[in-house]
């Protein structure tokens, strides 16, 4: 089978579908070479004295891992210098990081998770990297947080990489979703999945079932008919997958067919949720949309809210669209 790079497929796509401009490519590039940075960090572990707290609390109030404070380095210093960019946020930053004044501004912006799953980092489980795109507003000279604020539907490109046996990179720019694997001896990103689907029969379900109290009706309504099995209404067994990275469930949920939950609960009634809508959710719902999934937050397509602020946060159901069709009409249901 003859080997296609991420460079050569981002201009065969450019060709054939006019849809990745040459900031864009480069953008994607650069985003693909900072993951596979934060990759070799990942796979040296303690052996590179990256693992462990960092001894901080990010602006969500988190404690901060190492890893997440390196790896957010590392991609804020890949895409400052580019020219593809006006300005960058992070779920690790307070505000936004606009770009020195030394290097050309942009017309794209992005959004990123530098290190999701961070409770896996010190066990060696899968974890991962999530970004979003989206066009700077046209006549735009200074950026502000309010510039961000745009709904999903807006981006132009997301993906996410996993961190796990093997780094892949998962990607969409509109136009299908693609994985690609990182050559680890060559050092180069592989096409190894073109035009992923997600199945839309399926018998599995990530949620945290720990919080299982907490949820409100309609998700217990919901998984209790899954745990039900085939005596009940769903008439089949379910299998429960919960790895605590989602990026490592939303890659087996691409693959296999599922449902991820993260929904809001009856802990704190002033938290609509845990998941960040602009760094998790909305370039997640892109890439499950594009595989011929559904997302939406119980009430509505999550790619459809208006964000109002930078750190926003949501409900988060997606994977197989009959199934988050289902638990979202449960939920207007009441």
């Amino acid at each position: 089978m003859k080997r296609i790079s991420l460079t050569q497929y981002l201009v065969e796509e450019q060709r054939m579908h006019n849809s990745i401009p040459a900031e864009l490519r480069l953008l994607i590039e650069v985003v693909a070479r900072a993951c596979k940075t934060i990759s070799h960090a990942v796979g040296k572990g303690a052996l590179g004295d990256v693992l462990g707290s960092a001894g901080s609390e990010n602006i969500q109030g988190e404690v901060q891992k190492k890893l997440d404070i390196l790896s957010n380095e590392i991609l804020l210093e890949a895409n400052e210098w580019g020219g593809h960019l006006a300005a960058m946020a992070s779920e690790e930053m307070e505000s936004i990081h606009p770009i020195p004044h030394r290097y050309p501004m942009g017309e794209y912006m992005l959004l990123f998770d530098p290190l999701d799953g961070s409770s896996n980092i010190d066990v060696n489980v899968s974890i991962g990297t999530i970004f979003s795109v989206l066009k700077a507003p046209d006549g735009m000279v200074t950026p502000t947080e309010k510039d961000f604020l745009q709904p999903g539907s807006k981006q132009v490109a997301a993906g996410y990489a996993v961190y796990g046996p093997q780094t892949v990179l998962v990607f969409t720019t509109g136009d299908g979703v693609n994985c690609f694997t990182l050559d680890r001896e060559m050092g180069s990103w592989v096409l190894t999945q073109k035009n992923m689907r997600i199945p839309s029969e399926t018998k599995e379900f990530a949620i945290n079932a720990s919080n299982a109290r907490h949820w409100h009706p309609p998700v217990t309504r919901y998984v209790d008919e899954m745990l039900a099995g085939k005596t009940g209404p769903r008439g089949k067994d379910f299998n429960m997958r919960w790895i605590a990275s989602m990026v490592a469930d939303v890659h087996r949920i691409l693959n296999r067919g599922g449902i991820f939950m993260y929904p809001a609960d009856a802990r704190e009634p002033d938290m609509p949720g845990k998941l960040r809508l602009m760094y998790e959710a909305n370039p997640m719902a892109f890439i499950i949309e594009q595989a011929g999934g559904a997302a939406t937050n119980g009430q509505q397509r999550i790619m459809d809210i208006q964000p109002h602020k930078l750190h926003q946060r949501v409900p988060v159901f997606l994977g197989s669209s009959n199934e988050v069709e289902l638990v979202t009409a449960y939920h207007k249901a009441g």
